[in-house]
């Protein structure tokens, strides 16, 4: 009998000089301006990164041939505190509706006008 090991969940956190309100909507509705090019799924450049500000909106890019490729959808929306999306990309970065890991951000203030931002990758088990 083998045992499958469960891969730890990726996790980063970072202390921003910023209020939750201004570091959640920096990284929920300003993605476009700190996601990296490269990190895309269509074959032309990458021209917006989207992620829909509602429980249910799709996480998805936009290239500029203006094909629209999925990344995943948004679980739960808490502005300033928490967003969780589905990510449903798998191993070989292409994008597979039954897959799901999920990003969870949470945002907490610190003293100083600083937020603390903690991110987990979670559910990686489900990349196989």
């Amino acid at each position: 009998m083998s045992l499958m090991i469960k891969p730890a969940p990726i996790r980063k956190t970072v202390s921003v000089k910023a209020t939750p309100q201004r570091a959640f909507e920096v990284f929920t509705t300003g993605i476009d301006s700190w996601w990296p090019r490269t990190h895309k799924l269509g074959s032309a450049p990458l021209k917006q990164a989207i992620i829909e500000p509602r429980p249910g909106g799709r996480w998805y890019e936009i290239d500029e041939d203006g094909a629209e490729c999925s990344w995943g959808e948004v679980l739960a929306w808490d502005p300033p505190k928490r967003l969780l999306l589905a990510w449903r990309i798998d191993a070989e970065f292409t994008f597979n509706p039954d897959l799901l890991t999920e990003v969870v951000v949470n945002f907490t203030p610190e003293a100083g006008g600083q937020t603390r931002v903690d991110f987990e990758h979670r559910l990686l088990e489900n990349l196989g």
